[in-house]
């Protein structure tokens, strides 16, 4: 028993001349550990290390509910070297940092829609693009017709900072006439003269933005991308809708927003319990004018895609443990591979080639 205590004496000393030798070199090592980090991560571009094909990265994969572990919408494509971004939910822009996907490399960015978490992240967007390139030119931001004065009202909203960031860092760091970005609208056929309209065709690489029914919000879209033989397409916000399967037949992905209603109504019950009457009834609102899981699986079957990834998840799923719950029955209706989408997921689609290709960048 003596030894025993003597021993325990010992590493309890032990124990207390290393949390002193902790204390004492936590700076310096504090300090060698954030080099580490630094050296890694700045200028950090994962691009020219990626096979020649399609690429997609999840830079946000939530909706306008708190998830701690999803971003707001957002889902970047790469088209050889070309990045381009469709969505901006808040805190997305961090996760392309984060999955070394330079935002000076944007080519454009493009918006299914107006409604709020797809847009409230457009201002890091906008400043990123502008000060890790040295912009001189706004940021491209394709669109719906009406994007070009959504945009206008960022720039207005933004105009101080702007100004401030050019008098700080000087003309020649942070060029005025790259503040910002540039609405560039389009405008799709009359509805029953076409659901489709060719936002891009240039160097191989052809973006198709498609009509889609997110009732009562108009306009709304998906886009398709196309390159070396390779195909994505990306819903946005939709109930189900017959264009889907007509644009996305073949696709090797189908990037599809997804709300599953008994998950729904378990919150709309609770809203209900604690006299939240009001959110209750957007609980039982937004069931309208989204696709269920097993709808979206059954649009992935008559398209006949390779893959089925959910984005947009409703309501949140902080934990892998209830995404059955979320998936509900959706095996029943495609056969193909399903993937709940989360924050960080890369695909990757080599050029004229089969093959699908998924790993972490975060």
């Amino acid at each position: 028993m003596r030894v025993l205590k003597k021993g325990l004496l010992g590493l309890a000393g032990l124990a207390l001349v290393l949390a002193a030798g902790v204390s004492v070199f936590q700076r310096q090592a504090g300090i060698a550990f954030l080099k580490i980090m630094v050296q890694d991560n700045v200028g950090r571009n994962i691009i020219p290390t990626l096979p020649d094909g399609l690429h997609v990265a999840l830079c946000g994969t939530g909706s306008p509910f708190p998830d701690p572990t999803r971003a707001g919408p957002c889902t970047a494509i790469i088209a050889g070297d070309r990045l381009f971004v469709v969505d901006a939910g808040e805190g997305s822009a961090r996760n392309m940092g984060y999955m070394g996907l330079p935002l000076g490399k944007m080519e454009a960015l493009l918006l299914t829609h107006f409604h709020s978490d797809h847009i409230d992240g457009l201002g890091p967007f906008m400043l990123q693009h502008w000060g890790l390139a040295t912009a001189t030119i706004p940021l491209p931001i394709h669109g719906p017709t009406g994007v070009d004065k959504l945009v206008d009202g960022f720039r207005a909203a933004y105009v101080y900072d702007y100004g401030y960031r050019v008098a700080h860092h000087s003309e020649k760091i942070m060029p005025s006439g790259g503040s910002g970005g540039k609405g560039m609208p389009f405008a799709l056929p009359p509805v029953g003269q076409g659901d489709t309209v060719v936002v891009l065709d240039d160097k191989g690489l052809k973006i198709t933005a498609f009509r889609v029914n997110h009732a009562p919000i108009e306009p709304a879209v998906g886009y398709r991308f196309d390159y070396k033989g390779r195909s994505v397409v990306i819903t946005g916000d939709t109930k189900v809708t017959p264009s889907v399967v007509t644009v996305a037949q073949g696709a090797d992905i189908l990037v599809h927003e997804a709300l599953q209603p008994a998950l729904v109504n378990l919150l709309g019950a609770e809203f209900e319990a604690k006299n939240m009457g009001n959110l209750a009834h957007v609980m039982r609102d937004i069931l309208n004018y989204h696709t269920t899981p097993e709808e979206a699986a059954a649009q992935a079957n008559a398209a006949q895609v390779k893959q089925l990834v959910y984005n947009h998840i409703v309501p949140p799923l902080p934990v892998t443990f209830a995404y059955p719950a979320f998936v509900g029955d959706a095996a029943k209706f495609f056969g193909g591979p399903i993937t709940v989408g989360e924050d960080g997921m890369l695909f990757t689609l080599p050029a004229n080639s089969t093959a699908i290709d998924k790993k972490r960048l975060m």
